[in-house]
């Protein structure tokens, strides 16, 4: 699985690159703020919604700090997803939040 830091995941952003962004933490957890246009899809809930992810595409998954988003990328790789795991997650993340 390939990884990003939270810095070029940024750098992508502001650039206005149109990136396929999935927050897997928790509801509470996103309630806090979120990386901006990111999809809220919880860690638990992947196998139900399995085409919010687009084959297509390249997804960015991030989490509190890169071990959810990890294991849910190992999931969606093994089922022909590309995956970009964001090390650090939003522990990481210094850019505005939503």
């Amino acid at each position: 699985m390939d990884a990003i830091s939270t810095k070029e995941l940024q750098e992508k952003l502001e650039k206005g690159e149109k990136l396929h962004v999935f927050d897997v933490r928790r509801d509470d957890e996103v309630a806090e703020g979120k990386v901006p246009g990111a999809k809220h899809v919880e860690l638990d809930t992947i196998p139900d919604n399995l085409d919010a992810f687009d084959k297509n595409e390249t997804n960015y998954l991030i989490c509190r700090s890169g071990g959810r988003s990890s294991r849910a990328g190992e999931f969606l790789e093994a089922r022909g997803y590309k995956i970009v795991n964001v090390e650090g997650g939003m522990l990481a993340w210094e850019g505005e939040t939503e």
